[in-house]
């Protein structure tokens, strides 16, 4: 098989490079908007410039819309920068221009607190987080970057893995690991409104999977944030994904397909009207590791996966009522996994059973800004959600391979929900941004368990309802000068359900003490709900009835306190460090007894269990270092090393202080990328990146494997929790690409291969019923996947 895809690969190389003889020039169009970053007024008269490297190419000037039009260039790398009187240049780099689609920016200018004549545009600013409040542990990503990353497979999560802070350790799931904290801590924001998990064969109660539903292709640059985040983001512990939308082109059709390990799809977008500027996009997704399984590439499981996800944005603008636009995401999922075809190496599912697994996610929304002065604007969204869950646990005989009924789940949770902001530009130096998150959640939580056929099926929950969030809050930005930059805010939440509350202040500060250096220092309170499910666990008492032990668990809390230095070396170089400490406290943890159980450790795995009768009496803390080296892309290559030293620790009802789950202790990553144009006109582009990542064991809690033989489930050492440790976790990643450009086509053929030396990184030790013996399971071993995109 791998012959057959070098040869496959020589002949398109071979095939675009005979392409390279024509010599007709094709050109492409930037264009795109300029506007206030705080006030998001259009900027008339921007003076906008395109560079390739340190020469001037070509430029344009805004129009009374913001607007600007740069038309006549040639596929590339260019680097565009903007200027406006009493504004703060702005850069932006590596923008990539390719025949098959127009480029559309939408760029933000920061007015200058004092007017002079110069002002220094450093490289610090090339990866600053949309969000002008989050000053510290916070950067932007570039769609470029999520397809451009090895290892990544599209995915804006697995790209993530690439920054300090985040742990990349486990090949199955994309699960966002920050600072030491469980993946469930992540804030999801899409849009401007806050989603459930977007992934296919998404768990409640977790926040990871193995696809992302959400697709690059429809993405524009966003915002990750590791920590003290800002007051407008609320029911989240760790970090928050803040995902935008792109609006399709609204002045002609274009159209993409594109097939990969992520799917088969096909993506349009173009005018509604060219008169108002109404435009459309649209994609869909089709599962291609089923064909990937009968082609004998394995994803480290004999499941069946199956999904398929759409996502589309209609974009409304009017002459007086503002603008509207109505978006969305779903995605539904279903697996099969048989252990009569089980594969030894297998760990989507304990051996022994038949499982029948499937998933729903959707959310929709309506949103509405419009301007209510110059530096005023209102954006109000109106969304509803759904995610369902279902699940068929059958166990199966060891001799006769017949199947008994054990454990079945058939669940739903939904949202509507209402986010309504206020942003106003006060002066040059003062921000104030004020809004509320109104979400009625509801919920139908259903499953049971027959662990004995003579004993019968025992209701774990059994409940439908709703209860309401409520989240107002406040935050301000005061510029001093500069070089001092302050926010601050305040964010408060009440769940009505059983009226838990929690007040939570954010303060950041920034000092740039020289016109490349700068430190910062932030603190946030930060609290989250428990998962919906966990507050009706139920508990079985000796009089055999059964009452719900953990209605009153309030919010699990995080104060996070940070404080960073950034360098800016030169205009492509850039030195970060942060030292972080976060105390979590209110943890949920055995309310009855002591014991080393807690909430904290819940969140990376397929399977979520919740004890009863919880109390929020847990502790924890994460404390460490992150060190970012960053190379820029220009001429023609980047790289970035990202490594972190950390600790993360909890106590349960016992008061033993131990490891958590995700104390991996340390990280590396080492990225790093080259491109090359080939032929007279430059059109043919070929591409190498790779990566190679370290990180320490996993820690976990040791099975007494004789108790386990006596007992129909494994029997854990609980009094040694998470005492035992896996082998430390190493990868090798290498993507090769080669893009051709022709008149109005762009093209693009990638190779990917993950794991490229076969390492064995173990995934989780488990009791094997069958065998009624220890096994370790193993993560995803050599895995190539190949990509081809057309763009037209």
């Amino acid at each position: 098989m791998l012959d057959s895809m070098r040869t496959t690969i020589l002949f398109l190389f071979l095939m675009v490079l005979g392409c390279t003889a024509q010599a007709q020039e094709f050109t492409q169009t930037i264009r795109g908007t300029v506007k206030d970053h705080d006030s998001q007024a259009p900027l008339e008269g921007t003076t906008v410039t395109l560079f390739r490297g340190d020469s001037l190419i070509t430029g344009a000037f805004s129009d009374v819309e913001g607007k600007f039009k740069i038309t006549g260039v040639v596929a590339g790398r260019y680097t565009l920068r903007t200027a406006y009187v009493g504004y703060e240049p702005a850069t932006i780099p590596n923008i990539v221009v390719n025949m098959g689609h127009e480029l559309v920016l939408n760029i933000s200018m920061t007015e200058a607190v004092i007017t002079t004549e110069t002002v220094e545009i450093t490289a610090g600013k090339k990866d600053e987080a949309r969000n002008e409040m989050a000053l510290l542990s916070a950067r932007q990503f570039t769609i470029d970057e999520t397809r451009r990353y090895a290892g990544s497979w599209n995915d804006p999560a697995r790209m993530a893995s690439n920054f300090a802070g985040v742990m990349p350790n486990n090949d199955s799931r994309n699960d966002i690991i920050i600072r030491g904290n469980s993946p469930s801590g992540v804030l999801w924001r899409f849009n401007g409104i806050d989603i459930p998990n977007p992934n296919h064969f998404a768990t409640f109660g977790t926040t990871g999977g193995p696809v992302s539903i959400l697709n690059n292709n429809v993405l524009d640059n966003s915002d990750f944030m590791t920590g003290a985040f800002p007051a407008e983001y609320g029911n989240a512990l760790s970090g928050v994904f803040d995902l935008k939308m792109r609006k399709g082109n609204d002045e002609q059709y274009e159209f993409l397909g594109q097939f990969g390990f992520n799917g088969l799809e096909f993506m349009a977008e173009g005018p509604i009207s060219k008169k108002t500027g109404a435009s459309f996009l649209i994609n869909y997704r089709y599962s291609t590791l089923e064909l990937m399984k009968e082609l004998g590439i394995k994803f480290g499981t004999s499941a069946q996966p199956k999904y398929q996800d759409i996502s589309f944005n209609i974009h409304l603008p009017t002459s007086k009522a503002g603008t509207f636009s109505v978006f969305g995401i779903g995605g539904l999922s279903h697996a099969l996994v048989l252990d009569s075809e089980r594969d030894t190496a297998d760990f989507f599912g304990p051996a022994g059973n038949d499982i029948d697994y499937g998933t729903n996610t959707g959310v929709v929304g309506l949103q509405h800004q419009i301007f209510l002065s110059k530096n005023t604007f209102l954006r109000q969204t109106l969304s509803t959600q759904g995610s369902t869950q279902s699940t068929v646990v059958d166990r199966v005989d060891r001799l006769t391979k017949e199947p008994t009924p054990f454990y079945r789940n058939d669940s739903w949770q939904g949202r509507f929900s209402y986010n309504f902001l206020v942003n106003s530009k006060i002066s040059t130096r003062h921000t104030l941004k004020t809004g509320v998150f109104v979400d009625r959640m509801m919920f139908s939580l259903y499953d049971s368990l027959q662990p004995d056929t003579s004993l019968g099926w025992r209701t774990l929950t059994g409940v439908e309802g709703y209860s309401y969030l409520l989240q107002p809050y406040a935050q301000w930005k005061w510029r001093l000068n500069e070089q001092l930059s302050a926010t601050g805010g305040i964010h408060y939440q009440l769940f009505t359900f059983n009226k838990s509350q929690a007040v939570e202040p954010r303060l950041a500060l920034r000092w740039s003490f020289s016109p490349r250096q700068s430190i910062g220092l932030a603190y946030g309170d930060h609290s989250q709900l428990q998962p919906m499910y966990a507050y009706y666990i139920q508990t079985k008492h000796p009089d055999g009835s059964y009452t719900t032990t953990n209605q009153d668990l309030g919010f699990t809390r995080n104060r996070h306190f940070v404080f960073g230095y950034d360098w800016s070396i030169s205009r492509d170089f850039r030195l970060k460090a942060e030292a972080y400490y976060q105390h979590l406290y209110k943890v949920p943890v055995d309310g009855n007894k002591l014991s080393s159980y807690s909430l904290l450790n819940e969140g990376s795995d397929y399977v979520v269990s919740v004890a009863d009768s919880l109390a929020n009496k847990g502790t924890g803390r994460n404390y460490g270092l992150e060190l970012t080296f960053e190379k820029f892309f220009s001429k023609g290559y980047y790289f970035l090393v990202t490594a972190t030293l950390f600790q993360s620790q909890y106590a349960g009802s016992d008061g033993v202080l131990r490891n958590t789950s995700f104390n991996n202790q340390h990280t590396l990553s080492l990225l790093g990328g080259y491109e090359y144009r080939l032929g007279k006109r430059k059109r043919v582009l070929i591409g190498i990146d790779g990566r190679v990542t370290t990180a320490g064991g996993k820690w976990y809690t040791p099975i007494d494997e004789v108790a386990s033989q006596t007992s129909i489930f494994a029997v854990y050492e609980t009094d040694k929790a998470f005492t035992e440790r896996l082998k430390d976790y190493f990868r090798t990643d290498i993507r090769l690409k080669v893009r051709l450009n022709s008149k109005k086509v762009s093209q693009e053929f990638a190779f990917d291969v993950s794991n490229v030396f076969n390492t064995q990184n173990p995934l989780n030790v488990v009791y094997d019923i069958p065998s009624r013996s220890l096994r370790t399971n193993y993560q995803i071993g050599f895995f190539p996947v190949v990509q081809y995109r057309i763009e037209f």
